[in-house]
């Protein structure tokens, strides 16, 4: 429970840090966004009641306090005759969108976690089928394919990849739609439709760090000792494949984790190209605009969503290696000689009754002297001299 308490207390920290440090960079930079709502002409008087209509008149760290009450609270811009109300949880307000930014967010997420679903699915299964397959393959044509395929996917960069989706199986063949997005609730088919490309695109991208990383450590794992005694004994090599895999669970998991957390926070290329309405394409408006509020709360949501992420890895660790749930940390001590994801456990164990007991040190045979001849053990034996007799 300790352990647990300590990452969740980390995370918190982490968000508070990122939090401050987007706060001050955004609201330090010189744009000032009360000059685009006071409009032209416009006066210093009238900038200065914009600016505190706004609540940008305050210093940056008393605005990221208010920023961080209003969280719970709610917010309330300007006075009792012209006010402009942020229910909780208010993450700022959009005075060109004239909405909430909390709202935008919302309005927006179901298209990010859409892509982000399909995206890890597919990422995931075909990049960890790759490696392990080019693992068992080690030098032969399908490693070799695997392998080029990984490093043009790991260099080729997002938006070309998304081009030519879209001019093959868009344009060209006619297969798939070029882009929009239409809600699940409405046509399960046609939502699947819409986004089998950004799918394609994600997946081929990030699933070659899955492929890169589960052949390597699958080829590592097959050439452990337990490994080669699982062999030995006569296991099927697709067992000894499932307990290689068992042992990449952790840093899969983090992994998946890491991803689930990155896309959910806007994939802002691929939702571009595509024409999808997601936070991507909401944080590029924003900033092409010098939105500053939806800036900052975008970049929040993003951030909270890799830390929970994370926070989620860390914590599903020590269900996946029981090694780790006492200290989080493994140890070889805490390890279950029965659990098939131990390498020692697939050695055969010992029988204590079949072991040789130790030998009595009394009863240990002394040093032989050459010079001494030795009587026979028998009474009855002849002597040397009543033999020749």
């Amino acid at each position: 429970m300790i352990p647990a308490l300590q990452r969740v207390a980390r995370s918190v920290l982490v968000l508070l840090v990122v939090m401050t440090l987007t706060f001050a960079i955004f609201y330090l930079a010189p744009i000032d966004p009360a000059l685009q709502m006071c409009g032209k002409p416009c006066s210093p008087e009238d900038l200065e009641a914009a600016r505190g209509f706004m609540g940008f008149d305050q210093p940056w760290f008393v605005q990221l306090g208010t920023f961080l009450v209003a969280i719970f609270t709610g917010r309330t811009f300007g006075s009792a005759e012209v006010a402009v109300q942020c229910a909780a949880p208010c993450l700022g307000y959009s005075f060109q969108l004239h909405q909430s930014v909390t709202e935008l967010i919302v309005d927006r997420f179901p298209v990010t976690f859409s892509i982000a679903l399909g995206a890890v699915a597919l990422q995931a299964l075909f990049g960890i089928a790759a490696g392990a397959l080019a693992a068992r393959r080690q030098g032969g044509i399908l490693d070799r394919t695997v392998t080029g395929v990984s490093v043009v996917a790991a260099s080729a960069p997002a938006f070309v990849v998304g081009l030519l989706a879209v001019v093959v199986f868009a344009l060209q063949l006619d297969l798939l739609p070029s882009g929009g997005y239409e809600p699940f609730t409405e046509s399960p088919l046609q939502w699947a439709r819409h986004l089998v490309l950004p799918w394609i695109t994600l997946a081929f991208l990030n699933g070659a760090v899955y492929a890169r990383l589960v052949r390597s450590s699958m080829i590592e794992q097959l050439g452990l000792d337990y490994a080669r005694t699982a062999r030995a004994a006569g296991l099927p090599e697709r067992r000894i494949d499932r307990y290689a895999l068992r042992n990449l669970a952790l840093p899969l998991t983090t992994l998946i984790a890491l991803d689930i957390g990155a896309l959910l926070g806007g994939t802002v290329i691929t939702e571009r190209i595509f024409g999808l309405p997601g936070l991507g394409a909401l944080l590029l408006d924003a900033t092409s605009t010098a939105d500053l509020p939806v800036i900052v709360g975008t970049t929040l949501v993003g951030s909270l969503l890799i830390v929970l992420a994370n926070l989620c890895a860390d914590l599903a660790r020590p269900l996946l290696d029981r090694r780790l749930a006492a200290t989080g940390r493994r140890t070889s001590a805490l390890s279950d000689p029965t659990d098939p994801t131990d390498p020692d456990s697939l050695a055969d164990p010992v029988d204590p009754t079949e072991a040789s007991s130790p030998v009595d040190p009394t009863e240990a045979s002394s040093p032989v002297d050459p010079t001494h001849r030795t009587t026979p053990s028998d009474p009855k034996a002849p002597t040397p001299q009543e033999t020749s007799s």
